[in-house]
């Protein structure tokens, strides 16, 4: 495995380029995502920001440039491996085993010795790390609001719940970068707003970090510690919320 130091860097991209026959969906994206932050991408429908995580996580392959993710260089990397070395993603549309329990659901991200079918034979040997990974469970559904739920099916949990499940079966891998895909989306704005106030909480209980798209700017901006803006597949604008709230070139973006 290739390293770079990032000095203080989780995710660096550089000149990242992706093209769908003769269109250009991803233009020399170059970002770095800081850790323990949360970092917001925004731009209108078609800029390029969900093409730009999906070549981030392997879901698809670059055309040049490179993804270093915690001084290792990634690029091209099958979405298994990604996820492996703590880099997860969620999705705009939350995909968890509807009928199985929120603890459930958590418990089956988590790495348990007692999946081995040898090791299984041998209770002693992993007994005591199912009951770690129970407790270590619920910290994480009290992280994310869900610890009143925990014995519900998934399928019971509104859009805004089910979203925040997902967080936490992405925290239970051993995730130290979570890319999300509008996690706010389809929420009334009073659940909206406590979702990114859990992030922030996540963010500062675990040194985690996030790299978030976000249509609903009026609710994020306020959370991010910092902010790229795309439009047709480059970056155009970055910098603190305030900065990006003053930019003429975000404005036309938005505005026309």
């Amino acid at each position: 495995m290739a390293q770079t130091s990032l000095n203080g860097t989780i995710l660096l991209t550089r000149n990242l380029t992706k093209r769908f026959g003769g269109v250009v969906a991803l233009d020399s994206v170059s970002i770095d995502v800081k850790r323990n932050s949360i970092t917001l991408l925004i731009g209108p429908n078609g800029a390029g920001k969900t093409t730009f995580i999906n070549v981030c996580t392997g879901v698809l392959k670059p055309d040049h440039g490179k993804v270093i993710f915690d001084s290792i260089d990634i690029t091209g990397w099958p979405p298994y491996k990604v996820y492996s070395i703590g880099f997860a993603r969620t999705f705009q549309i939350p995909q968890p085993f509807r009928s199985l329990t929120v603890l459930d659901n958590v418990l089956v991200a988590m790495k348990s010795r007692g999946e081995n079918p040898i090791r299984a034979l041998f209770k002693r040997s992993w007994i005591r790390e199912e009951k770690e990974n129970i407790e270590k469970a619920f910290k994480i559904l009290d992280l994310v609001g869900l610890d009143s739920f925990w014995d519900w099916e998934a399928y019971k949990l509104g859009a805004g719940q089910l979203k925040m499940l997902e967080v936490a079966r992405a925290l239970a891998s051993g995730a130290k970068l979570l890319a999300l895909d509008e996690p706010i989306g389809g929420t009334d704005p009073g659940y909206a707003s406590r979702i990114f106030e859990r992030l922030s909480k996540i963010r500062s209980a675990l040194d985690v970090s996030f790299i978030v798209i976000e249509h609903r700017i009026d609710i994020a901006l306020k959370y991010a510690d910092k902010v790229y803006v795309m439009d047709r597949g480059r970056i155009v604008a970055n910098g603190a919320p305030s900065e990006i709230l003053k930019n003429p070139k975000v404005a036309e973006i938005y505005l026309g």
